[in-house]
């Protein structure tokens, strides 16, 4: 189709429609910071109300505990002479002495109590934080994008050879959104939206636990209360790392990698996931072109997310050798392996990682059995 017959209505039309997609991006990202925002300073109103109840409470329990070595040793006292002393000063310095001692055991499981809550309020202004940076840095991403969508992409009819080609390819940016938002939506409200929400009934339940049968339980609830916290946030950091790693802009693609691994190992132990991964650079630690280190990382992200997901592995190995024309990466795992000649419905993992190498004119290998781990060997040039 030549150039006098393309439909420059119907291509004004798909941009208009890219554009308003974007904007509306913009808007309910901006509204998330915002909302963010609110619940920052409110909590953080809170954490410094709660600093001073516990600054209160320590000088209130070192004062309780002065007290009571003195009733002690009034109690003492009256025992070793008890018959110098009445009866009722017997009793009056054992009841003292029981009385202090109660309001010292008191002061310091009220203690205890707020510290706990100032550490979960703490960990949630740095989740909070970390959201809110996060979509201030998107926002700004989405300001160039439609800044880029409403001056130069309007001109890019003028190079595309026919109307056909550029509705192909307004649509297919707009599924790409769409699909990308189903998958983060998906994933939140599978993930952290579902364990806040439980988070919320079990301190309901930790309230009720403390009135009707004592600390020891509500402690109890709370230890299973820190670890369901510490899952939504490991899920959170991983769909923001999913998103992707900024550090691969400043830092490059060994170190990027490298933090990574650590990360990734560190949050499957806090949510009792026995694995360790290794990573070893045998290559030249250098700069390379940003869409091939993007590639890189996302194809080590998915051989180890395969590996923590689907294998049961207990140790994960990562190798990364960058040479002067070419990358060569193995990804190994000794986990339950699986058959790679049988095609599962509705898997996409391996098929993806295949389509990207593909993409950067490289070669990959996948030798797994099953009980005998996987191994991923992954070449691809520099150009």
């Amino acid at each position: 189709m030549s150039l006098k017959n393309v439909n420059i209505s119907m291509l004004d039309v798909i941009l208009e429609k890219m554009i308003n997609t974007v904007d509306q991006s913009k808007g309910e990202i901006f509204t998330i910071g915002e909302q963010c925002r609110q619940d920052y300073q409110s909590l953080m109103e809170e954490l410094n109300f709660i600093r001073q109840q516990v600054k209160i409470v320590i000088q209130n329990e070192e004062d309780l505990e002065v007290k009571v070595k003195l009733a002690r040793r009034r109690l003492s006292e009256v025992s070793k002479f008890f018959h110098t002393y009445t009866e009722e000063d017997v009793r009056s310095s054992y009841e003292q002495a029981h009385k202090l001692q109660m309001k010292l055991m008191v002061a310091r499981q009220k203690e205890k109590q707020l510290i706990d809550r100032r550490n979960d309020l703490e960990r949630r202004l740095y989740t909070l934080q970390k959201t809110i940076d996060r979509a201030d840095h998107l926002v700004s991403q989405i300001t160039v994008v439609h800044n880029y969508l409403t001056s130069d992409v309007k001109q890019i009819g003028e190079a595309l050879e026919g109307a056909k080609e550029m509705q192909d390819f307004g649509f297919k940016i707009m599924e790409a959104q769409e699909d990308e938002r189903k998958r983060l939506s998906r994933e939140i409200h599978d993930g952290p939206a579902q364990m806040m929400a439980n988070v919320l009934m079990r301190s309901d339940l930790i309230d009720k636990l403390y009135k009707e049968r004592g600390v020891d339980e509500a402690i109890a609830e709370i230890r299973n209360l820190k670890q369901m916290v510490r899952s939504a946030l490991y899920e959170v950091r991983r769909i923001i790392y999913d998103l992707r790693p900024m550090a691969l802009d400043d830092l490059g693609l060994v170190p990027t990698l490298k933090k990574y691994l650590i990360t990734t190992e560190e949050y499957s132990h806090n949510i009792n996931r026995d694995v360790t991964i290794s990573f070893h650079n045998l290559g030249f630690e250098k700069r390379l072109p940003s869409k091939l280190e993007i590639a890189l990382f996302r194809l080590v992200q998915e051989s180890v997310q395969n590996a923590l997901k689907h294998s049961g592995a207990k140790h994960i190995q990562v190798k990364l050798e960058i040479g002067r024309d070419h990358v060569l990466m193995i990804i190994k795992d000794n986990g339950k392996g699986f058959d790679v000649s049988e095609k599962k419905s509705g898997s996409f993992g391996i098929m993806g990682m295949k389509e990207r190498v593909e993409l950067l004119e490289g070669e990959i290998t996948i030798d797994s059995k099953l009980g005998a781990g996987t191994l991923i060997m992954i070449n691809v040039p520099i150009k």
